[in-house]
């Protein structure tokens, strides 16, 4: 039977990086390894084609070989996959499952940590997010035990070899013909041990502390941007490098303004009289005062648009827009008077018909038309 194409074993693409291929072996592996498919009889055929497609394309050599002369080229048995006894099974094994494990295949991985990334709330009112601003804030986080930097050990001791794992930080199990590494349980993969702790850190070389830093704020930032601080985050274990910062940003609720990514949008009331007659009326900006002419027989609900009366996003350097809705607003608290001589305006409006009201007397036809169809 032909050996099907290894490229199409794995799935991959013929220009596939190293990582792709290993990544695509692995979760192959995973997916057919006999263990976990003890009623399926083709797992293990699956798994073993995957193997060997594997131990060809992750060679460099062989895969060169391959890439020229296909499977006639290995034909020698430089690209074959060789005997699926106890030892190759195992060694696979641990070269799949080892991320699982805390093992790393056959080398020992490196037990220095990264710290842990930080967030961190930043609220800001309008005025402040659209102009920048430098804030200082205080982030509480983990850092290096000064009394024994970072060591976790007691001053003028050190950490000792683990005898467990010989230093390590790695154990290997036997269970039947599998060879399991495992991180080492007596040190945790530290591969050293603490005799003697600090009394500060208790030995983990880590304490907390709340910091104080400056953040600057750039101009345009909006509600949901993030400003990366790094390495102002966690400290890293066993000497690793510290993470990061991520300051994420909470604009308030504005009393005048909404926004909406460079553009600004109001509510403006104006009276009855201005939006009859006609007038001006004075907006305010974040930059200050505008002067907006409202024309005779504005409606209740009408839009205005001032352009480069917005802000700038850190984004985008163009100026936005300011969207003004104008709201009549109806008189109250009428001295009686007044109230005469609202009703006589309102009957020479009447009187009018559609020539003073003409929303009005089409919103009448529309209601009489709709109870005509129904009556009928």
């Amino acid at each position: 039977m032909a050996k099907r194409d290894y490229y199409d074993v794995l799935g991959v693409s013929r220009t596939a990086s190293a990582d792709e291929i290993k990544k695509s072996y692995r979760r192959l592996a995973m997916k057919h390894h006999p263990d976990r498919n003890k009623d399926d009889a083709s797992a293990e055929g699956k798994f073993k084609e995957a193997k060997e497609a594997y131990e060809v394309l992750s060679d460099s050599d062989k895969r060169a070989t391959y890439d020229r002369f296909g499977h006639e080229g290995l034909s020698q048995g430089a690209g074959g996959a060789g005997g699926f006894g106890a030892e190759g099974f195992g060694d696979i094994f641990g070269d799949v499952f080892g991320d699982i494990f805390g093992g790393g295949g056959r080398q020992r991985r490196s037990q220095v940590f990264r710290g842990a990334d930080l967030a961190y709330e930043l609220r800001l009112d309008l005025e402040k997010a659209v102009s920048g601003d430098s804030v200082t804030i205080e982030v509480p986080t983990q850092v290096a035990c000064e009394s024994c930097d970072g060591s976790g050990a007691k001053k003028g001791t050190k950490p000792v070899t683990c005898s467990t794992c010989a230093g390590a930080g790695q154990v290997r199990m036997q269970q039947g013909f599998f060879s399991i590494q495992q991180t080492c349980p007596a040190c945790k993969g530290a591969g050293t041990m603490i005799g003697d702790p600090c009394q500060e850190c208790h030995g983990r070389g880590r304490v907390h502390k709340t910091k104080t830093l400056s953040v600057k704020v750039p101009a345009g930032v909006d509600d949901g941007d993030r400003i990366r601080l790094s390495g102002e985050g966690e400290v890293g274990r066993n000497g690793g490098p510290p993470g990061d910062l991520y300051v994420e940003i909470r604009v308030q609720p504005h009393k005048l303004f909404t926004r909406d990514g460079a553009d600004l949008a109001c509510e403006v009331p104006i009276s009855i009289g201005t939006a009859t007659l006609g007038g001006e009326v004075e907006l305010p900006t974040l930059n200050g005062h505008v002067s907006l002419k409202v024309p005779g027989g504005t409606q209740s609900g009408k839009v205005f648009r001032l352009r480069g009366k917005g802000v700038t996003t850190v984004r985008d350097a163009r100026q936005g827009d300011l969207f003004a809705k104008v709201s009549v607003e109806t008189p109250i608290n009428l001295t009686t008077e007044q109230k005469d001589l609202l009703r006589k305006f309102e009957s020479s409006i009447e009187s009018g018909g559609e020539k003073h009201s003409p929303r009005a007397g089409g919103w009448v036809d529309t209601v009489k038309r709709f109870f005509d169809r129904i009556s009928q």
